[in-house]
């Protein structure tokens, strides 16, 4: 008895109760996973923002590093870059967008000059001015034509029809390209007519109605200006 009571384990003797790996890695992970252990913790977007702001950070301090003089010559750069950017603005003005290239005069369908004058004070009704000096300024080209003094051709630009009508009409070749300019910077360059330009421009189109034509021959369909976009 007594032999046999020797080799049984002693109390003090047992080793510790031990879970398999995985089973208490799965355990913990369900313990952890609790709402409990989590409510203070940041949202999506702030740990989204933090890192953003941790990429910032490490980016300005990699870039002062690498200026002269660290954070002080990043700034002066940043300063210098605002003050060169802030004077081609105010040498250049705001950017324009670049002139088309070949365009046809009118439209496909062929208005006559009354009906470009009626869709032009349509439009100036409604206060567009853009569309109203563009329709009016085709009125004057179209008139021109009807009256023979401007051979009817597709493609003719705004200051192509000024050239050859300027011919014809000597007295108003100084408004003709001044409404030819303005009808080039607002159909090409990006700028906005207003009620102004458009009543020059509808005043030149009466004057032109009632203005006699020097004929010195037939139109000349060549034109000595330079132009950069036909009139749509």
């Amino acid at each position: 008895m007594l032999g046999a009571a020797a080799r049984l384990p002693r109390a003090g003797d047992e080793p510790p109760v031990t879970i398999p790996r995985d089973p208490a890695r799965e355990a913990a992970e369900r313990e952890l996973s609790e709402p409990r252990y989590h409510e203070d913790d940041p949202s999506l977007l702030q740990r989204a923002l933090n890192r953003f702001w941790e990429f910032v950070d490490d980016l300005f301090s990699a870039a002062s590093g690498a200026a002269p003089g660290g954070t002080v010559g990043l700034l002066v750069i940043g300063l210098a870059v605002v003050a060169v950017a802030v004077a081609l603005w105010w040498r250049l003005g705001t950017p324009r967008r670049a002139p088309a290239g070949s365009a046809a005069l009118f439209d496909d369908r062929p208005r006559s000059a009354a009906e470009h004058r009626s869709a032009a004070e349509a439009h100036a009704a409604g206060g567009h001015w853009n569309q109203a000096l563009q329709e009016r300024m085709r009125a004057v080209v179209r008139s021109l034509e009807e009256r023979a003094l401007l051979d009817p051709r597709p493609g003719r630009t705004a200051d192509e029809a000024a050239a050859e009508a300027s011919r014809a009409l000597p007295d108003h070749r100084d408004r003709l390209h001044a409404a030819a300019r303005e009808f080039d910077d607002v159909t090409y360059g990006g700028r906005t007519a207003s009620e102004p330009s458009y009543r020059l421009l509808a005043d030149l189109d009466r004057d032109l109605e009632r203005s006699k034509p020097l004929l010195t021959g037939a139109p000349d369909t060549s034109s000595d200006e330079t132009s950069w976009g036909a009139i749509r």
